[in-house]
């Protein structure tokens, strides 16, 4: 008796440190960005009357219809006095811009930085203008001769006339995601398929991610602006402005835009480390599998290969050390090709030949933290608790309308999360996962999603879950970005 009492209050002693470090350590990220666009109305907005709110309706894939607000350009008749420009009442230096955005067929947009005025032509006028082109269509793409109609210093988001846009995008994508996009080479999706785009601007470099690719990375300092040395031959008068409105620069093409937020940032920053921020320090007896350190790819993490499949347990206890060794080798190649250190997170790029992370070490009853977004709209992911799928990572709000975190592999328990607490792709999220036993508890960004539910053993369903395993970060086909894992062994 005297031992089991001792035993119990030993037990509570532990719940009560998880429940006090739980409170402790910040169970939600404030990144500091703004809203640009209310979903109302065009408050914070001034220029054409081309440009309006409207309500978007689409099916989730359950079926569900679904209602969100949208920013939506309708062209008419451009004329001097009107010419297609929406620009923020606000000026702006250095900041980081979100948004989602929707193309036509062959439709044409663009985004001023640092415009002077309504009237002005954000490409010459302004610091310069970052391309919104179906680059794969008819009009700008030959694919039949596999050959491009433009220049490229015209394809999606280059810096209009001066920079090209990296455009090699073929045969790339992992599981046929190849069909998501708009065709020549472009990381931008088919038209009627949305976008996910951030733009960081300091000082005169410019860095912009399409659907979770960098595509244009630029120092403008190193033009002249004098039509001298740009490849489009022409002046830029406005090229090296230090300030100025963002403007949405209108064509002859209907375009949409949801979900439009910025983050000012300060003088002295620098691209690196803008955003995302600053690691967090590791909690007192947690282990820092990533903060951000190259070197912890390598020394904490091991690659996944299917080949063979390796990806399941019960294959892996079955082998021999040397077939082990040998798979090992595949797996651990892919991880070098595709998993990367990047702006302080760890990155994996959605490409062929690439696929999950490992712990290298197995855990049995653990707590873990850490931080994830998607960055692609449909992005899909997921965090394997000893080597079992899943806790569901994905984009709850134009998906499935169900939140990440839910055990999405169970049958017999619960699948689906309690809550949608999931912020909107490209927006960092928490999660903070306890397992004990067979049973999983998630918060994600401080909501509870799971509760002391059972991981049942998705390999073989006759066993429950594997008493140590390792612990994965789930390729799906998507890119996606990790940062401050900390695991501790309970």
């Amino acid at each position: 008796m005297k031992n089991m009492l001792i035993i119990a209050v030993a037990s509570l002693a532990g719940c009560c440190f998880i429940d006090k470090f739980a409170g402790e350590y910040p169970s939600s990220i404030d990144e500091g960005f703004v809203e640009l666009f209310n979903g109302k109305d065009l408050s914070g907005w001034f220029g054409s009357k081309m440009y309006g709110v409207e309500e978007y309706k689409f099916k989730l894939n359950n079926g569900e219809e679904k209602t969100v607000p949208v920013l939506a350009y309708r062209p008419g008749q451009r004329t001097e006095e009107d010419r297609g420009n929406l620009l923020t009442e606000k000026e702006y230096r250095n900041f980081v811009l979100r948004f989602e955005f929707m193309l036509q067929p062959n439709g044409d947009c663009g985004l001023g930085l640092r415009v002077p005025c309504e009237k002005a032509n954000a490409a010459y006028d302004g610091m310069c203008e970052i391309q919104m082109l179906d680059d794969g269509g008819s009009a700008y793409y030959d694919a039949e001769a596999k050959k491009d109609r433009i220049d490229g210093f015209r394809y999606a988001c280059s810096v209009f006339g001066i920079v090209p846009a990296r455009r090699d995008n073929f045969d790339r994508q992992i599981w046929g995601k190849d069909a998501n996009f708009s065709g020549g080479g472009s990381y931008v999706r088919k038209p009627g398929m949305w976008n996910f785009e951030e733009v960081k601007v300091i000082g005169e470099e410019i860095e912009v991610w399409i659907n979770g690719y960098l595509v244009t990375k630029t120092d403008l300092s190193g033009f002249r602006g004098d039509g001298t040395d740009t490849p489009d031959r022409k002046k830029h008068p406005g090229l090296h402005a230090a300030k100025g409105h963002l403007s949405w620069c209108g064509d002859n093409s209907p375009v949409i835009w949801k979900n439009i937020r910025i983050k000012e940032l300060p003088e002295g920053a620098k691209m690196d480390g803008a955003c995302p921020k600053a690691k967090m320090p590791c909690p007192e007896g947690f282990e820092t599998y990533f903060d951000g350190s190259p070197e912890q790819l390598k020394t904490m993490w091991k690659g996944v290969t299917t080949e063979g499949g390796f990806d399941n347990p019960c294959v892996r206890e079955k082998a021999t050390p040397a077939e082990l060794a040998e798979k090992q080798k595949i797996a651990d190649k892919g991880r070098d090709e595709h998993w990367h250190v990047r702006n302080g997170v760890l990155y994996f790029d959605g490409y062929k030949g690439g696929y999950s992370l490992a712990t290298k070490r197995d855990y049995a009853d653990f707590e873990l933290w850490a931080d994830w977004r998607t960055l692609s709209i449909t992005g899909d992911s997921g965090l394997y608790l000893r080597g079992s799928p899943q806790v569901q990572i994905w984009d709850a709000h134009n998906q499935w309308g169900i939140g990440s975190g839910g055990l999405y592999n169970n049958q017999k328990n619960p699948s689906s999360a309690l809550a949608v607490a999931d912020r909107q792709v490209g927006d960092w999220n928490r999660f903070h996962v306890i397992m004990r036993g067979e049973k999983v508890t998630v918060w994600l960004n401080g909501v509870k999603v799971v509760d002391d539910t059972p991981l049942e053993n998705y390999w073989d369903r006759k066993r429950p879950i594997f008493p140590r395993e390792q612990i994965e970060l789930q390729c799906h086909g998507d890119p996606t970005e990790w940062r401050n894992v900390f695991i501790r062994e309970l």
